[in-house]
Order: C-alpha cells, then structure tokens, then sequence
C-alpha cells in the first residue's frame, strides 16, 4: 500500500491531464512577465484542480468498478488480481486512448517492437499501458508547447511594440517591461484570460 502510494504522484502526471495543465499555465505566467505571481504552489494547485474537473467522470467509473470487482473476489473465495484490478481501472485506459493520436501509437509500437527485439515473449499492442503511456505523455508535451506558443506571441507582440515606441520618443533609459507589464496584465484581465484559458484547456479533451 505505501509502495502504491508513493507511486501515486506519478501516476497523477503520466496518466492525466496535470502535465499539460501545469506546462500551459506556468509558459501564460513567464509570458506575461511576471515570475512569481501566481506563485508556483498556486499554478500546480490550480492545475490540480482543472486535473480533477476533467478526470472526475474518469475516476468516478474506477471508484465504482473497484468494489464490484472486490466483491467479486470476495465470492470467489479470493483476493483480487492484477487482471481484476487492471479491468477496474479500464476508463483510465479509454481516457488516454482518446486523447491520443493513432499514428502516436503506432510509432511507439514500432519503436518497442524494434527495441525489444530479442525479447520474443514480449507481445504488446498499441493499447498496452506500456506503449500508451509514454505516447499520452509526448502528447501531452507536445500540445502544451503548442498551446504556450500560440499563447505566447501576444505578448512578444506587445513587448515589441512598447519596445520600439520608447525608442521612436527617445526614452532608451525606460525598460520596456516597466510599461509593458502593466499593459499586459491590463489586456489578459479585460479578455478574461484565465477563465478562457481554462475553459479551453477543459474542452480539449474528449
């Protein structure tokens, strides 16, 4: 049990949507310029809390399918088995499997059937927790940057723009990110950025 839930930080990483979450928000605070405001505890809490919205259909189906199968094993006359219990958490499998692309999972099938292959024993498909895995976490870091990126060049833009304008008034002493940051903070509060943001990040998985 303390093995398992050691294990549990993990697992919450790899196998939800916590990874993307917490990259997007911390690349929107370095964006905007500010380093420590929200401060890191507050961006992974934040991230925690947008984790468990998205995954709580998820982890509702687990919680309901665990005492079934215990009860189950309890019937039998034994305690629950790995195969029980990897058929309890069977949504997990599902949610990962929608989240991530074909091609992804084809590519990481073909790289461990070429790695692996002396172990002829070793049978896996794409479907597997040892190929899904890995391929829902590159996607996840691959849809982080391309969200951050997307996100980030607003604000070069307007970094930009102040830049040259102190330097067409002749203000080179001034640093642009004494009036930039405001105006920045200005912009994300009026379009409503953390609300759209989340709300975006929400919607992005199936």
């Amino acid at each position: 049990m303390l093995a398992a839930l050691s294990l549990l930080p993990m697992a919450l990483v790899c196998t939800t949507c916590f990874l993307k979450v917490s990259m997007v928000l911390v690349i929107v605070r370095n964006a905007i310029g500010v380093q420590q405001v929200p401060p890191s505890i507050a961006i992974y809490s934040i991230a925690l809390a947008v984790t468990m919205f998205v995954m709580a259909p998820v982890f509702n189906e687990v919680i309901s399918a665990l005492p079934e199968k215990q009860a189950q094993a309890q019937m039998a006359g034994k305690k629950i088995d790995v195969q029980e219990l990897t058929e309890a958490i069977e949504p997990m499998r599902r949610f990962m499997l929608a989240n991530t692309l074909p091609e992804r999972r084809a590519h990481f099938l073909a790289l461990a059937q070429r790695q692996w292959r002396n172990a002829k024993e070793l049978q896996v498909t794409e479907s597997d927790y040892v190929i899904l895995i890995p391929t829902f976490v590159v996607s996840e870091l691959e849809l982080a940057f391309q969200v951050g990126f997307v996100l980030y060049i607003p604000f070069v833009v307007i970094d930009l723009l102040i830049s040259n304008l102190l330097l067409a008034l002749g203000m080179q002493m001034v640093s642009p990110m004494v009036v930039s940051l405001p105006l920045k903070i200005l912009l994300f509060v009026m379009l409503d950025g953390w609300t759209k943001l989340i709300e975006g990040l929400v919607s992005s998985y199936a």
